[in-house]
C-alpha cells in the first residue's frame, strides 16, 4: 500500500479530527509529500497541524475550510496544488454532518445546508480539482458516502437523501472519467467512534475505530475499489436493501430502528 500513497500530494476535508485526521496521520505515516488538512474548525486545525508538522516536518498545510460554501472549496483546492507544487494526486471528500430530525420539522433551509454540506460540497471539490488532475495526467477522488444511502433511516431524511445523492453521483463519474485515469471511490465508513455520535450520547459498542476505518480506506483506494464498505452491517445492506424479495426483512428492520429512535434511542442502527 505504501507505494500507492508514497510521494503523492493528499487533500483531506474534515481533516482536523475523526477520521479524517486518521487518515491524514496514516498517509504521513505512508509517506505522502504533502497532506492539506482542511476543515472549519480552525482551533482544532491549527493544534492538529502543528501536531503534525512537527513529526512531518513541513509535509502539513492546514486550510481553514467552509465545505458548504463554494467559493471556500475553489479557495481551499488552488492553495493545495500550490502546496503541491501543482499537484493534487489524491481528494478524500470527507467532510459531512449528521442531521437527525422528523421530517416534518425540517425546514427548506435544513434540506438546502444537508446538501450544501454533504452534497455540493464534494461536488464542488471535484469541480475544483478536475482541471488538476487532468493536467497531471490522473488522480483519485474519494467521497465518504453512508450506510444510510444504501439503508435509508428514519428521522435521517435529509442526510439519508444527500448521502445517497453522492453515492450516485460518484458511481457515473467513475464511468465518465475512467479514460481520463481519473479514478473515483466510494466509501461506506460503517459505525464508527467520531464525534458526530456525540449528541447520541457516543456510538454503540460495536463501532470501529476512525483508526480502523482509516486503515480500511485506504487499503480500498489503493485496490481501486468502486465502493469501499467497511463492516458487515452495510455490506448486507448492499446484497439486499434495494432486492424486492428482501423487501419484508428490510421493512422489519428499519422500522425496528425507527421505533427506536422514536422512544429517543438514537443510537439504534
Amino acid at each position: 500500500m505504501k507505494q500507492v500513497f508514497e510521494n503523492k500530494v493528499v487533500v483531506v476535508t474534515g481533516g482536523a479530527s475523526g477520521i479524517g485526521l486518521c487518515l491524514c496521520e496514516q498517509l504521513l505515516s505512508l509517506g505522502a509529500r504533502a497532506v492539506v488538512v482542511a476543515d472549519m474548525n480552525e482551533d482544532k486545525l491549527e493544534t492538529e497541524c502543528k501536531r503534525l508538522n512537527i513529526a512531518y516536518p513541513e509535509k502539513v498545510l492546514g486550510i481553514c475550510t467552509d465545505i458548504a460554501k463554494s467559493a471556500s472549496v475553489f479557495e481551499m483546492i488552488r492553495q493545495a496544488a500550490d502546496f503541491g507544487a501543482g499537484h493534487v494526486d489524491f481528494l478524500f471528500n470527507n467532510a459531512g454532518r449528521g442531521f437527525a430530525k422528523p421530517f416534518d420539522f425540517t425546514t427548506d433551509e435544513e434540506w438546502k445546508y444537508a446538501f450544501e454540506v454533504n452534497f455540493y460540497g464534494p461536488l464542488n471539490a471535484v469541480r475544483a480539482v478536475l482541471p488538476i488532475m487532468r493536467a497531471q495526467g490522473g488522480g483519485h477522488i474519494v467521497n465518504v458516502s453512508s450506510g444510510v444511502a444504501l439503508s435509508p433511516m428514519a428521522f435521517q431524511t435529509m442526510y439519508s437523501a444527500a448521502k445517497a445523492a453522492l453515492l450516485a453521483f460518484t458511481g457515473a463519474l467513475r464511468c465518465e472519467l475512467w479514460d481520463e485515469n481519473i479514478r473515483l471511490s466510494s466509501v461506506i465508513p460503517g459505525i464508527v467512534a467520531t464525534p458526530m455520535w456525540d449528541k447520541a450520547g457516543g456510538a454503540p459498542d460495536f463501532a470501529i475505530t476512525p483508526e480502523e476505518a482509516a486503515r480500511g480506506i485506504l487499503q480500498g483506494v489503493a485496490a481501486n475499489q468502486r465502493i469501499i464498505i467497511l463492516m458487515e452491517y452495510d455490506l448486507n445492506s448492499a446484497k439486499y436493501g434495494f432486492l424486492p424479495e428482501y423487501g419484508d426483512q428490510m421493512d422489519a428492520k428499519v422500522l425496528d430502528v425507527a421505533r427506536q429512535r422514536r422512544s429517543g434511542n438514537f443510537k439504534a442502527v
